[in-house]
């Protein structure tokens, strides 16, 4: 089994494909206008707006803005750079300057424009860079 992807729904699909793009440098797939997608190499984060629960049994099954308990995760090249470049466009929705953590992450948290968290994070101890490649530098 494989992870495919990681659906947000949302009430304000434009703002967030907007900021999405803005995050990656990544212009979304827009399929229609309740939905897009964002692919990389690992998985794809899509984009649906609360139109698309209908398809799903209604509005009861999911509740756009309302997340409390996951992360969205981006490994990212030089989350230093990425902090610099997006540190004005999100002022204060910043929740945590990168950091290294225990596990040997540099990690940069903020919340997007639903609410949700997001991390942009790079391996920076030889553990975490093995995990992540396989190898040590």
């Amino acid at each position: 089994m494989n992870l495919a992807s990681i659906r947000i729904i949302t009430a304000n699909i434009n703002d967030l494909i907007k900021f999405y793009e803005c995050v990656t440098e990544t212009q979304l797939i827009r399929y229609t206008p309740e939905f897009a997608e964002l692919h990389s190499k690992s998985a794809t984060l899509a984009i649906g707006s609360t139109k698309t629960l209908q398809a799903f049994g209604g509005k009861k099954v999911a509740e756009a803005a309302h997340n409390q308990s996951a992360i969205i995760e981006f490994r990212v090249e030089d989350v230093e750079k990425d902090y610099e470049r997006l540190a004005d466009y999100l002022k204060n929705d910043i929740v945590q300057k990168p950091t290294t953590l225990p596990w040997g992450n540099k990690s940069f948290l903020f919340r997007d424009p639903d609410g949700n968290l997001v991390n942009l994070f790079t391996p920076v101890t030889k553990e975490a860079i093995k995990k992540f490649d396989g190898e040590t530098n």
